[in-house]
């Protein structure tokens, strides 16, 4: 009997209907002659709702606070599902992720899974029960609960498929696998049939939202067999696995955006050779994620340096670096908003050469500014204003080949 771990998201959970609808895939999948592990995520757009509430009541909640009032929305979906197979006559556990045996980090809100104890789930297997498992959340070694961060259900899974050596992990999601671009924005998008771990991780981390960049690295590294696929119809998904072929020729695999990015620049930095660690060390000791970096030299005792953040974390920034402003020894600091990250993806930039200067070309003539560039084997980003983002996108989709004839389908 094979082992098969299930993933529904918000939007698959998001009413009383859609929960009902699926317990009816999770009992065809039993029916099969399948054990099923199900991992579910709060229900619609809950989670929003409860961190609306909480920045009601104060404006900067403890974070220890909001891993309690969010870990609630997950346990509310693992109840219902599990309470929807016993009304159509079928045995099923619900558990939250500490009952699981998820253990993590003593880190509030994007906490990482530091092991899995399977003796819980596997007991509940063996008397027959499908088991509801919430996703998101853990606990760690002094028994404070703990979330793993937005789209942390992904990696609740692809974790739980590992530990427990599934035979595959299907992530069920509101579109029929994973796109070329987004469908939202590009209704041309084509789906790919299979894609690489390498080439889904780059995608999932520049900002496609299909996947959770950790789930994907997890994925890769235990070797898990994972799919991509809509809880709203039986079309076939999108498999995700160690190498896949160029689909009808392909160099790009993919276009991704990131809508919240900003731009810091810290002006009039001494020109030395430890300005750099000194830098990003201060930034990394409060936890900022550092993305591109551009450094420019101006004279020969002063330098420049350029870095993009998310513009979620641009007052923490500021505030981190003007703290550290006399240890650091800089002018000033400017702070650029309203931007956005678009990148393209794929294996075949490796024997493929001017992909970079095609991507240059294309922005150039639809008149996009670039304002930084990030490069790797598989991907070329670039930093351009968020009112060209979507232009930028869908001008790359077509320039690299990627446009279809079919209407991409979002449910």
């Amino acid at each position: 009997m094979s082992l098969i771990v299930q993933k529904y998201g918000g939007t698959s959970v998001g009413t009383i209907e859609r929960i009902q609808a699926v317990a009816r895939r999770i009992l065809a999948t039993c029916r099969a002659g399948h054990q099923v592990v199900v991992v579910v995520s709060a229900m619609g757009k809950s989670t929003d709702m409860l961190v609306d509430m909480a920045k009601q009541v104060i404006d900067h909640p403890s974070p220890r606070e909001m891993d309690m009032l969010l870990t609630t929305g997950e346990q509310v979906s693992t109840a219902l599902v599990t309470m929807a197979l016993h009304a159509q006559g079928w045995d099923a556990v619900s558990m939250t992720g500490w009952q699981a045996g998820i253990s993590t980090e003593e880190v509030h809100t994007k906490a990482r899974i530091t092991e899995i104890d399977p003796a819980p789930i596997q007991q509940a297997l063996g008397q027959g029960k499908v088991v509801i498992v919430a996703g998101f959340q853990g606990i760690s070694e002094s028994g404070q609960i703990t979330t793993l961060g937005r789209g942390g259900s992904d990696t609740t899974a692809v974790a739980l498929a590992a530990v427990l050596k599934a035979d595959r992990c299907e992530i069920y999601t509101d579109v029929d696998g994973v796109y070329t671009a987004d469908p939202r924005i590009v209704s041309s998008a084509r789906k790919l049939a299979r894609i690489s771990y390498d080439e889904m991780l780059e995608l999932a981390t520049l900002g496609a939202g299909v996947l959770h960049p950790r789930a994907v690295e997890c994925a890769k590294q235990h070797q898990v067999c994972l799919t991509v696929r809509s809880s709203f119809s039986e079309e076939e998904g999108t498999i995700i696995e160690e190498e896949a072929d160029m689909e009808q020729g392909l160099v790009i695999s993919g276009v991704a955006y990131d809508k919240n990015v900003a731009k810091i620049t810290v002006v009039d930095m001494p020109a030395k050779v430890d300005t750099l660690s000194n830098l990003f060390a201060v930034l990394a000791a409060e936890h900022v994620n550092v993305d591109i970096i551009v450094q420019s030299s101006y004279e020969a005792e002063t330098t420049n340096v350029s870095f993009s953040v998310s513009g979620d974390e641009v007052k923490k920034t500021l505030d981190v670096l003007h703290k550290q402003r006399d240890t650091l020894q800089f002018g000033y600091v400017v702070a650029e908003k309203e931007l956005a990250k678009v990148s393209i993806v794929g294996a075949g930039m490796i024997t493929n050469p001017g992909v970079a200067a095609r991507m240059f070309t294309c922005l150039a003539e639809a008149g996009v500014e670039v304002k930084m560039v990030s490069t790797s084997e598989i991907k070329v980003s670039c930093v351009v204003p968020l009112e060209d983002m979507e232009k930028a996108v869908c001008n790359l989709h077509t320039v690299f080949g990627l446009d279809t004839k079919e209407k991409a389908v979002v449910y």
